[in-house]
């Protein structure tokens, strides 16, 4: 495992990309929450 294993630190640092191992400078970037649309009765 080295400079092109997507699963390690250095890995991620060479390409470029982040994970559980390498977490961005900012923090996690969390997904936008998904509100409940308007419930219509269902009779």
């Amino acid at each position: 495992m080295g400079k092109g294993d997507k699963r390690t630190k250095k890995g991620k640092i060479t390409i470029g990309s982040y994970g559980a191992r390498r977490r961005p400078k900012g923090g996690v970037i969390k997904p936008p929450r998904k509100h409940p649309t308007s419930f219509a009765p269902s009779e």
